[in-house]
């Protein structure tokens, strides 16, 4: 890499708060706080909304839509218009 054009890029932790969920990883993101790792080191910690451990896609949890219920339940309120 060409020196001096490249954003700083290092360790940092990424946490979940929700979940209770976290995981070191390196990237150009910083943050004034900053967490102790279980390797005793010291690294900034970024919150995050969601994360692999909250999405409903990754724990199972999603919902599936009743799409058919839902165009039901709008034709009795206003009626089938004819062309």
């Amino acid at each position: 890499m060409k020196p001096g054009i490249h954003p700083d890029y290092h360790p940092v932790v990424f946490r979940d708060k929700s979940a209770n969920f976290a995981f070191l990883t390196r990237s150009t993101m910083t943050s004034s706080q900053t967490i102790q790792w279980e390797d005793g080191r010291t690294y900034p910690v970024v919150d995050v909304d969601v994360s692999s451990a909250s999405h409903p896609f990754w724990t199972g949890q999603g919902r599936i839509l009743d799409t058919a219920g839902r165009v039901e339940k709008f034709e009795r309120r206003y009626g089938k218009r004819r062309r």
